[in-house]
């Protein structure tokens, strides 16, 4: 699918957003989460760096501009609903603001519980 296409597919919101996650392309771990409008997913898919609208302070910010922690846009796909974004990339550096390599460390939910006890 061409970026022309992606953009006329891609189902934001009722507040235009759409949901980015945003992956390390070689080992598939998950760094983040961002949103973008249609200008931000445009620019991610054009530019080959990662854009996202800032809903907090209602502008694009371009991942690693003032930080140096770049995310490379390797590939992208719209899921079957077309409306979240998987974004693979090269992530140079940290990727979570708090300085970690990834949004979602150190705050995992016991559900140990979930799974029977011989898969465990």
């Amino acid at each position: 699918m061409n970026v022309d296409a992606a953009l006329d597919s891609a189902l934001f919101s009722p507040d235009g957003l759409l949901p980015a996650v945003i992956q390390q392309w070689d080992t598939r771990e998950v760094l983040m989460l961002g949103w973008m409008d249609r200008e931000a997913l445009r620019r991610t898919l054009t530019e080959g760096r990662v854009t996202f609208w800032s809903r907090s302070r209602q502008e694009y910010w371009r991942k690693g501009d003032t930080s140096g922690h770049a995310q490379f846009v390797r590939s992208a796909a719209l899921d079957c609903d077309a409306d979240t974004l998987v974004v693979q990339v090269e992530q140079i550096g940290a990727a979570c603001h708090t300085g970690t390599r990834t949004c979602f460390d150190g705050r995992d939910i016991d559900v140990a519980g979930l799974i029977p006890e011989d898969e465990r």
